[in-house]
């Protein structure tokens, strides 16, 4: 039996890294792509500043690209937002890129589009669909619109978490069965082989992993914040209400005071805009102010002891990968 996902990808080992916004660069993509594993650019990858220009953005993108290819020749993937929002500006300019650069999977998050997906596959590249929230519905739809892979996504994961609250290991069999013979990945809480080897019994074909790479050596995540995160166990994390749904954060000044806004009823917008929106993800986690942002891990933090390379973190991963027969 050989393993779809990794065939689909060209890679060697069916575990993706999650692009992870601003904590992604050339350095981590790269090594998890050495590994045998397929890394991926996220938005913001390798950036400290923010930035509203469309161009300087894709130009930041670029160079973030050329460095991967001075560090490996294997295949790497890029964040591609699709949208169903007639005033958007950043799908066509970024598809425009990958096809310049020749980036080969465009790992694809937010609504499912059927134009967009065809229009990324006539180019020959392949489409990695991870939705928020998966259900039989969507599920079926990306099925119909020719999606390569799936991601179903439980509410174990890190980052912006499903907005229904179904758990990885209910997630991932309803989406398999729905799926008919598209591969479908997991995400959320998947840290190590016990985890691995639970998704792929039911019925899952890939990894897709965040938190396990943020704590990698590789990771420009904040030196203090990983060693915040090494103290703590999935029962430490805070939840709080934001948009578009939930959030998950290491206690700290700012994730406190979200906690005690949920608490009083403040709205999800306001929720949202007191930690900057999603800027309070690169204060948090990249500057590693918990006064003024968030620092938001999947539940699979319980699992991990110690800051490793990426290699040992893909080899423990790949340990709960069935063997090809």
């Amino acid at each position: 039996m050989t393993n779809r996902v990794a065939q689909i990808l060209k890679i060697e080992k069916p575990i993706i890294q999650g692009p992870l916004l601003w904590l992604t660069d050339a350095k981590l993509v790269a090594a998890v792509s050495n590994a045998g594993g397929l890394g991926v650019l996220g938005f913001n990858a390798g950036q400290t500043t923010v930035t509203h220009s469309l161009d300087e953005t894709m130009a930041r993108v670029r160079n973030e690209i050329h460095k991967i290819r001075q560090l490996t020749d294997k295949p790497f993937g890029l964040n591609l937002a699709m949208s169903n929002d007639p005033h958007d500006t950043f799908f066509e300019p970024t598809l425009k890129l990958m096809i310049e650069e020749q980036v080969p999977v465009a790992v694809c998050a937010g609504d499912l589009n059927a134009d967009q997906v065809a229009e990324i596959k006539a180019v020959g590249i392949t489409v990695v669909f991870r939705p928020i929230t998966p259900t039989v519905e969507i599920t079926k739809q990306a099925k119909a619109a020719g999606v390569d892979i799936f991601v179903a996504t439980g509410f174990d994961e890190g980052g912006t978490v499903p907005t229904k609250v179904v758990g990885t290991l209910s997630a991932v069999p309803m989406t398999v069965d729905a799926a008919d013979d598209m591969p479908v990945m997991a995400a959320g809480g998947i840290a190590d082989a016990r985890t691995a080897k639970a998704v792929f019994a039911l019925g899952a074909e890939g990894l897709y992993v965040g938190t396990a790479f943020m704590m990698s050596e590789e990771s420009r995540m904040a030196e203090n914040i990983k060693e915040l995160a090494l103290k703590s166990d999935a029962d430490d994390l805070l939840m709080y209400r934001t948009v578009p749904a939930y959030y998950r954060s290491l206690p700290g000044e700012m994730p406190n005071k979200m906690v005690q806004l949920d608490a009083e009823g403040a709205s999800r917008e306001d929720i949202y805009q007191t930690a900057a929106g999603y800027d309070g993800m690169r204060l948090g986690m990249l500057v590693g102010d918990l006064s003024k942002g968030f620092a938001s891990f999947g539940l699979g933090i319980s699992q991990i002891h110690k800051i490793e390379p990426v290699s040992v973190i893909m080899d423990r991963l790949n340990a709960g990968v069935p063997v090809e027969n």
